[in-house]
């Protein structure tokens, strides 16, 4: 998943154009009103509880084994046990330069629906900017996970990001989906390890 930009995902659900369908995970993209790089949407079910995937979510220190071509995860503050910064680096294929950012992620539930919202917002400036590399300044992420019954939860996940430097629009738009997908796929299996199945947030209603 703003320098500070705020961005709207207010739009008609036959905006979105689907991409990819298999394996039980759906990839959608649609045009975005504020810049060149179109916005993402990821639909999938998981055979796990709330607090399960907030888990995983949380687990910074092991988020690279389930994020796509992502790594270097660094925790900066911990503000709260549901509100956090972290830092991160996204691998680009040579000659382009990897990309870096930092995310301010909050956690907050509805506690008439159960229904969860994770929003992960960039702060460009909150640590140095760092050589050879390319700091994303405009990005914003939201996960919106609903319970459907007690071990299967539906989720929704978008993405709205500008990669920055000098790639064009064209070319990122072309790859955008690939990274979703195989984040998702290793998401199933990341889940479902010992870890996180017992998991328990007093911020959390299963």
């Amino acid at each position: 998943m703003v320098a500070l930009l705020t961005f709207s995902f207010v739009s008609a659900q036959n905006d979105w154009s689907l991409k990819i369908n298999k394996e039980g995970i759906k990839v959608f993209t649609r045009t975005a009103k504020d810049s060149k790089i179109n916005i993402l949407k990821v639909e999938c079910e998981l055979e796990s509880t709330l607090s399960q995937l907030v888990a995983v979510i949380l687990d910074i220190k092991s988020a690279n084994r389930w994020q796509y071509k992502t790594e270097n995860f660094a925790l900066i503050k911990q503000v709260s046990p549901a509100e956090f910064y972290y830092y991160a680096e996204s691998l680009f294929p040579w000659p382009a330069s990897n990309r870096d950012y930092v995310s301010h992620v909050t956690v907050k539930q509805n506690p008439q629906t159960k229904k969860v919202f994770i929003d992960a917002i960039n702060v460009p400036d909150m640590v140095p900017i760092k050589p050879n590399k390319v700091r994303i300044v405009n990005s914003f992420g939201n996960w919106t996970i609903t319970p459907i019954n007690k071990n299967l939860i539906g989720v929704e996940y978008t993405l709205q990001v500008d990669p920055a430097g000098s790639l064009p629009a064209p070319i990122i738009n072309a790859f955008l989906t690939t990274g979703p997908f195989e984040t998702f796929k290793k998401l199933k299996t990341q889940i479902t390890l010992a870890p996180y199945a017992s998991a328990v947030f007093p911020f959390i209603i299963n």
